[in-house]
C-alpha cells in the first residue's frame, strides 16, 4: 500500500529554518514562522519570509533538432547521474531556477529545456507538433544519455509518463508534481472528480490564482511578479499542442514499474491531494508526498522543501 507523508514547508523554530536554509541553500519564502517568545507576549509570525533566488551551477546551453524544430536546453554537464527537468505548462526550461543550483551540488548533472514553442525553443509547423516523447528521447540521444531520472510538473508530467512507456529502459526514476497526468477521459471515475474539481469558468481565472497558492501570493508579492514574468515569457506564440503516442488509461499507468515519487501542495487546485491518492491507487509501488502551504507550483512556493523531498527520493534510486 502507498504510504503518504505530509512534507511541512519550512515551518518550525528559527534553528530549524537556518538548517533548512544551510541544506538548500535557498527557499522562495518560509511559510508560517514560529514567533519568537519574550519576556511579555510573542511577537506576531511574519506572513511569510522570501528568500533571494540562488545563483545559478554553471552550465552550457545548446539547441537540439527534433524533426522540424529545435528546441533550447542547459545542462550542468559533469559526471554525476543526470536529472532532466521537465517543466509546466505555464512555464518554460528557465523556471528552474530554485532547482538548477541545487541538484548540481547535490552531484547530480541538472538538465533542462523547453517544449515545442516555449521560450527560445523553435514552434515548428502546428500542422506537424511532433511527439513530446519523442522530442525528449531525441534530446537524451542528442545528449548521449543511457538512463536518466525525469522530475516533471503539472504538464510536463503527460509527456514523461509516455516516455516511460515507451522508454522504460532509459528511466532510472520518476517524480510527478502537481500533475493531473491526462488520464483519458475514457476513464469515467477521473473524469467526474476532474469536472468537479475545475468548471468549465476555472479556465477564464487569471494564472497567478490557479496556480499560486494563496498564501504566497498573499505573503510573497515579489515572489508572484517574478513568476508571472516568467510564465508571460515562457510562451512566443500560440500554444504547440505535441501530440501522445496513445491514450493515458489506468492500465496504461499501472504498467509503469519504474520508481515513482507522487507529490503535489495541500492547496493544488488541479491536483489536491484527494486526486493524488486517486493516482496513487494505481501506481501503489509510488512514494506519495503532499507540500504544505504550496498550490500548484511548489518548486517555486516551497523549493527548500520541494528540493529536499526530492533529493531524499531520486539517492535512493541512484544504483
Amino acid at each position: 500500500m502507498t504510504q503518504e507523508t505530509s512534507v511541512i514547508g519550512t515551518k518550525g523554530t528559527g534553528v530549524q529554518r537556518r538548517e533548512l536554509f544551510r541544506m538548500a541553500a535557498l527557499a522562495s519564502g518560509v511559510a508560517g514562522a514560529t514567533a519568537v517568545a519574550s519576556s511579555t507576549a510573542a511577537a506576531p509570525a511574519p506572513i511569510w519570509l522570501p528568500a533571494a533566488m540562488p545563483l545559478s551551477a554553471p552550465s552550457t546551453e545548446g539547441m537540439v533538432e527534433v524533426g522540424g524544430a529545435k528546441l533550447w536546453y542547459w545542462d550542468t554537464g559533469g559526471p554525476g547521474q543526470p536529472v532532466i527537468f521537465m517543466h509546466a505548462g505555464s512555464q518554460s526550461g528557465a523556471g528552474w531556477g530554485y532547482q538548477q543550483p541545487v541538484f548540481a551540488a547535490a552531484g547530480f548533472r541538472a538538465i533542462g529545456y523547453s517544449r515545442r514553442g516555449y521560450y527560445r525553443s523553435e514552434p515548428g509547423s502546428p500542422d506537424d507538433p511532433g511527439i513530446a516523447a519523442e522530442d525528449l528521447n531525441r534530446l537524451v540521444e542528442h545528449l548521449h544519455l543511457k538512463k536518466v531520472h525525469l522530475v516533471a510538473i503539472a504538464h510536463g508530467a503527460f509527456f514523461t509518463l509516455d516516455f516511460a512507456l515507451l522508454y522504460p529502459q532509459k528511466v532510472r526514476s520518476l517524480t510527478i508534481a502537481s500533475s493531473y497526468l491526462g488520464i483519458a477521459d475514457t476513464e469515467k471515475d477521473y473524469f467526474e472528480a476532474n469536472s468537479r474539481l475545475r468548471p468549465k469558468e476555472f479556465n477564464a481565472l487569471p494564472v497567478e490564482f490557479k496556480e499560486l497558492h494563496p498564501s504566497y501570493r498573499a505573503g510573497n508579492p515579489e515572489g508572484t511578479s517574478a513568476w508571472i514574468k516568467l510564465a508571460k515569457e515562457a510562451m512566443h506564440g500560440p500554444r504547440i499542442n505535441s501530440r501522445r503516442p496513445y491514450p493515458l488509461t489506468w492500465a496504461r499507468l499501472e504498467s509503469i514499474k519504474s520508481p515513482t515519487l507522487l507529490l503535489t501542495g495541500d492547496g493544488d487546485l488541479y491536483t489536491p491531494p484527494a486526486l493524488l491518492r486517486m493516482q496513487a491507487l494505481h501506481m501503489p509501488h509510488a512514494e506519495v508526498a503532499v507540500i504544505q502551504e504550496a498550490g500548484h507550483c511548489s518548486n517555486w512556493e516551497q523549493p527548500a522543501t520541494f528540493n529536499q523531498t526530492v533529493l531524499d527520493f531520486l539517492r535512493k534510486h541512484v544504483a
